[in-house]
C-alpha cells in the first residue's frame, strides 16, 4: 500500500464524505480514493475491533460500485455486513467510526435506521439476493427507475436462500444485478488478462447489440434459435464457469480481478445499461492490504483491537470460555466413543470445532452457511445410529426451525444441539442475540432443553443431553462464566433434576443458565431460597411442588425473553397443578437490544441486582424480609 500521511488520508477521505461527492472524482483518482480507505479502515478497526479481512477485500469494489451507481437512490444491498465497513466510511459515517459496535454507536452490520445507504438490514447472511429482487419487483409496479444491485460472497452464496432467490429473478426476468465477491477462489479458475478480456467483451454494449439483434433475427429462421443459443452457451460454458447462473436465467459477466478499479468502473457502467437479471463474479483477496490479514484471513475476520503495524491482537479477558468447555467435552468424547459426528454451519472457529476437525477428520462435518441441511443431515445420521453434535450459535439455529421441529423432533431422532451464543452478545448486537432459544424449543414435543449455570455444570449437561436417547438442546452463552472449573472425566448430572444452591423463606429464586450469580446475590440480600434448575425441559416438577410449600412468591430468572420462555413454563405448570403462588418473571423484555458491553445489554434489559431487588420489593412489600433494606 502506498505511503500516506495521516493528513492527506483525512483530507482525501473528506472530500469524498458522501457518495455524491465521489461521483465528482476524475475517475483517475479513484485508486488514491481506495488506498486511503483501506488505510483508515485498518488504523479505525485497531481501535475498537470488529470485523476486517472481509471489508479489506471489497475496498475497490465498494469505491467502484457508488462511483458507478445513484446510491442511495439506486439500492446497494450486501450481504451479511462483515464487508459493509468502507461502504460506511463512503457513505457519511467516518468520524463516527470510532464508536463502532459500542453501545449508542454504529452497527458492526447493515442497520437501515442508521443510513439512507443501508438499504436493507443484513446480519445473518444469504438474504441479499431475496431483498433486492423485492424491491426491483416492488420499484417495477410503481413505475420507478432504479437499479438494485446485491452483493454475496462465496460462502454465503452456499446457502440454499441464495439460490432460491437466484431462480426465482431468473424466471421474473427482474432488472436485478447480483455481484458474486468470490475471495476464496473456490469456484473459479484464476483471474488473468484472458478472463478480464472477456468480461469487458462480454459486458459490452457492441456484444450485447449483437446477441440482441442475432436473437431477433433468429426468431424468424425454424430451429435456428436454439441452435444459436446451444452454440453461445456451449463455448461460453468452455471458458468461464458461469454456465449454472446462465442457465437460471441470469447474463454472466466473469470472472474479474476486483482489485482493478478501471476495469471495475467500466464493466459495472457496461452491465448498468443492460436489462434483465445479470451477474457480475468478481474476484478479490480477503484481508487486501494488510500483510497479517492477507496470511491468515480466517483469524483477522473478527478482531479485538490489535496493533496496526504488527497486526498483534490484545488478548480477550477473563478465563475459559463456554466454547472452549465444549470444545474439550467433544474431543474427551470422541476419543471415547466412535459414534459421535460433529456438525457445524460454517462456524467451526466460532463453535469450538477447530481441534476437533484437525484430530477426527472424518467425523467433522462443516456444511457451509446451510443451516437447514445441517439439522436435517443430523437427522439422517441418527436414523442411522450415528450419535451427531449440531454445535451452532442460537440466533442461526432460529434458521432451521422447521428442520428442528418436523425432521428432528416429530420423528424423535437422537440428536444433540451445543447451542452456543445463548443470550446477549455485545458487540454483535440485535442480529445475533441468541433470546429466542428457550421460546422456541421449550413448545416443541420431544425436545429437551437445558440450561447449564456455570462451566462445569455445562460440560456435565452436555454430556447428560448426549446420553439421553432423542432430541435434547444445551444452551450456553458468549464468553466466560463464573469460573467453575470441569470435573475431569465425562460424568452426568441427573436427568430433569435441579437443585437447591440456597435455603432461605418466602420468596423462591428459579434460576435458569449463566444468570446464577445474581440469583445468589438476590438470595442473600432477600433471604431467599434460590434453585438452579438446570432443566428447562423437562420441568423439576417435584422440586417446584417443595418449594411452593413454603414460599408464597416465585421468582424465575433467565438469560431469555421473558415470553414463552423457562418463566412462563413455571406458571404453566402451576396453573394446572392449582398451585396458588404469585410470580415475578425476570428475562429480557419485548424489544430488541442493541450492540453494547454485554453488562450494558443486561442492565439494559433490568437485570442489574439492585433493579431486581426494587421490583421484587415492589412486588410483594408486605413481607417482611423483602421489605428490609
Amino acid at each position: 500500500m502506498p505511503e500516506h500521511t495521516a493528513y492527506d488520508i483525512q483530507a482525501l477521505l473528506a472530500e469524498v464524505d458522501t457518495p455524491d461527492r465521489l461521483r465528482q472524482l476524475d475517475p483517475a483518482r479513484l485508486p488514491a480514493v481506495a488506498d486511503a480507505v483501506r488505510h483508515f479502515l485498518i488504523q479505525s478497526v485497531s481501535r475498537t475491533g470488529g470485523h476486517l479481512a472481509a471489508g479489506l477485500g471489497v475496498v475497490e469494489l465498494t469505491v467502484a460500485l457508488h462511483y458507478v451507481f445513484n446510491t442511495p437512490n439506486d439500492r446497494l444491498i450486501w450481504d451479511v455486513g462483515h464487508q459493509a465497513y468502507p461502504h460506511k466510511i463512503l457513505t457519511g459515517r467516518r468520524e463516527r467510526m470510532h464508536s463502532l459496535r459500542q453501545k449508542g454507536g454504529l452497527s458492526g452490520f447493515l442497520k437501515r435506521a442508521e443510513s439512507p445507504y443501508d438499504a436493507f438490514g443484513a446480519g445473518h447472511s444469504s438474504t441479499s439476493v431475496s431483498a433486492a429482487l423485492g424491491m426491483a419487483v416492488a420499484a417495477k409496479a410503481a413505475g420507478l427507475e432504479r437499479e438494485h444491485i446485491a452483493v454475496i460472497g462465496d460462502g454465503a452464496l452456499s446457502a440454499g436462500m441464495a439460490f432460491e432467490a437466484l431462480n426465482h429473478a431468473g424466471a421474473l426476468d427482474s432488472d436485478l444485478l447480483v455481484i458474486l465477491n468470490d475471495n476464496d477462489m473456490s469456484i473459479s479458475p484464476p483471474v488473468g488478462a484472458i478472463s478480464n478480456y472477456l468480461a469487458r467483451v462480454l459486458s459490452s454494449r457492441f456484444y450485447n447489440r449483437m446477441r440482441e439483434g442475432s436473437k431477433q433475427v433468429l426468431d424468424r429462421l425454424p430451429g435456428m434459435k436454439d441452435l444459436a443459443h446451444r452454440w453461445e452457451e456451449h463455448m461460453k460454458g468452455m471458458i468461464m464457469p458461469g454456465t449454472l447462473f446462465e442457465e437460471l436465467g441470469f447474463t454472466y459477466i466473469g470472472p474479474i480481478d476486483g482489485h482493478d478499479l478501471p476495469l471495475l468502473v467500466s464493466t459495472l457502467e457496461n452491465m448498468r445499461e443492460m436489462r434483465g437479471p445479470r451477474f457480475l463474479h468478481v474476484v478479490t483477496q480477503k484481508g487486501r492490504g494488510f500483510a497479517p490479514a492477507e496470511g491468515d484471513p480466517c483469524v483477522y475476520h473478527g478482531v479485538t483491537p490489535f496493533n496496526p503495524e504488527t497486526g498483534k491482537m490484545e488478548k480477550k479477558a477473563g478465563g475459559r470460555s463456554f466454547t472452549s468447555v465444549f470444545s474439550d467435552w467433544i474431543c474427551d468424547l470422541a476419543d471415547q466413543d466412535s459414534r459421535v459426528m460433529a456438525i457445524t454451519p460454517a462456524m467451526c472457529e466460532g463453535s469450538g470445532l477447530s481441534e476437533f476437525a484437525e484430530r477426527f477428520p472424518d467425523r467433522y462435518h462443516d456444511v457451509g452457511i446451510a443451516e437447514q441441511h445441517a439439522v436435517t443431515f443430523a437427522a439422517g445420521l441418527a436414523c442411522e445410529g450415528v450419535k451427531p453434535v449440531v454445535a451452532i450459535y442460537s440466533t442461526f439455529l432460529q434458521r432451521a426451525y422447521d428442520q428442528l421441529v418436523h425432521d428432528v423432533a416429530l420423528q424423535n431422532l437422537d440428536v444433540t444441539f451445543a447451542v452456543d451464543r445463548a443470550g446477549e452478545v455485545g458487540a454483535d448486537g440485535a442480529t445475533h442475540a441468541g433470546v429466542f432459544d428457550l421460546s422456541y424449543a421449550r413448545c416443541v414435543p420431544n425436545m429437551a432443553v437445558l440450561a447449564p449455570a456455570d462451566e462445569a455444570e455445562c460440560r456435565a449437561l452436555l454430556q447428560t443431553a448426549w446420553e439421553h436417547e432423542g432430541p435434547a438442546l444445551v444452551r450456553y452463552p458468549r464468553g466466560t462464566g463464573i469460573g467453575a472449573e470441569p470435573a475431569v472425566g465425562l460424568g452426568t448430572l441427573p436427568w430433569g433434576r435441579g437443585e437447591l444452591r440456597r435455603r432461605g423463606q418466602g420468596v423462591a429464586i428459579l434460576n435458569f443458565g449463566t444468570l446464577i450469580d445474581r440469583a445468589l446475590a438476590l438470595g442473600d440480600a432477600l433471604d431467599a431460597t434460590v434453585a438452579n434448575m438446570r432443566f428447562v425441559k423437562p420441568l423439576d416438577e417435584d422440586l417446584l411442588r417443595q418449594l411452593a410449600c413454603g414460599h408464597r412468591l416465585f421468582v424465575t430468572l433467565e438469560e431469555n425473553v421473558v415470553a414463552g420462555g423457562a418463566g412462563a413454563g413455571v406458571s404453566e405448570f402451576l396453573a394446572a397443578e392449582g398451585i396458588e403462588v404469585q410470580m415475578l418473571h425476570f428475562g429480557l423484555p419485548d424489544r430488541y437490544i442493541e450492540q453494547g458491553a454485554q453488562q450494558e445489554q443486561l442492565a439494559e434489559a433490568g437485570l442489574e441486582v439492585t433493579r431486581m431487588l426494587e421490583a421484587i420489593r415492589a412486588h410483594h412489600p408486605a413481607h417482611g424480609a423483602l421489605a428490609a433494606g
